[in-house]
C-alpha cells in the first residue's frame, strides 16, 4: 500500500503515520524528519534548506523532489510507503506524480487530516513546550498555518479530482483518527 498523509501543521501526522507504518506494515518517509536530519548534518541539502525551515517557508520543490525520490522507490519495492509531509504545493503533487506514474509507484490514497488552525495553535505550541522545539514559536506557527492554507490547501481538491482522497477529522481522539482511516482504507473491523 502506498500512502500520502496531509494535513495542517500540529494535525496529528506524525502520531498517525507512526501508528499506520505498524498497523500496515509500510515504510514511513517524513520529508520534515528527512529535512531535518540534512540541516543538522550540514549538508549542501541542508544549508539551502535551513534558512526556509527556521522562517516557516516551504522548501524547494525540487530539492525536496529529489532527496526524497530514492527512499519512495526502495520502500516501494519493500512493500509500501506512508509519505508524511510531501507533498505540499500543487506543483509537487504534480512532479511527483509524474516520477511515480513513470517508477510505477503512485499513491493508492491521499489521507488528509482536517483540524481547526486556531486549535492548531494551541496543540503546536503544546508540543513545542514538551519537545523543546525552536521552530515552534506563535508566530512561526502561524505563519506555517498560513503557507499552509495557501500552498497545500488545493492538494485536497486535486486528490479528490484523482478519486484517491480519505478525509478524517485529525482533531478526534488518537484511537478514532486511526480507526477512521483504517475504515476508509477498507482495512478496519468493519472490512476485515
Amino acid at each position: 500500500m502506498r500512502l500520502l498523509l496531509l494535513g495542517p501543521p500540529g494535525s496529528g501526522k506524525g502520531t498517525q503515520a507512526d501508528r499506520l507504518v505498524e498497523i500496515l506494515g509500510v515504510r514511513h518517509i517524513s520529508s520534515g524528519d528527512l529535512l531535518r536530519a540534512e540541516v543538522e548534518a550540514g549538508t549542501p541539502c541542508g544549508r539551502a534548506v535551513s534558512s526556509a525551515m527556521e522562517s516557516g517557508e516551504l522548501v524547494p520543490d525540487d530539492v525536496v523532489i529529489e532527496m526524497l525520490r530514492q527512499p519512495i522507490l526502495d520502500a516501494s519495492a519493500a512493500g509500501g510507503y506512508l509519505l508524511d509531509g510531501f507533498p505540499r504545493t500543487l506543483a509537487q503533487a504534480e512532479s511527483a506524480a509524474a516520477m511515480a506514474r513513470e517508477e510505477g509507484v503512485l499513491a493508492d490514497a491521499a489521507v488528509f487530516l482536517a483540524a481547526e488552525p486556531d486549535l492548531l495553535v494551541r496543540r503546536l505550541l503544546a508540543r513545542a513546550e514538551e519537545l523543546g522545539r525552536a521552530d515552534d514559536n506563535e508566530t512561526t506557527i502561524r505563519h506555517r498555518i498560513e503557507v499552509y492554507n495557501e500552498k497545500t490547501e488545493p492538494l485536497r481538491k486535486y486528490y479528490a479530482e484523482r478519486g484517491i482522497l480519505l478525509e478524517v477529522d485529525g482533531l478526534q481522539t488518537v484511537d478514532q483518527v486511526t480507526a477512521d482511516i483504517l475504515d476508509g482504507l477498507g482495512r478496519g473491523p468493519a472490512h476485515a
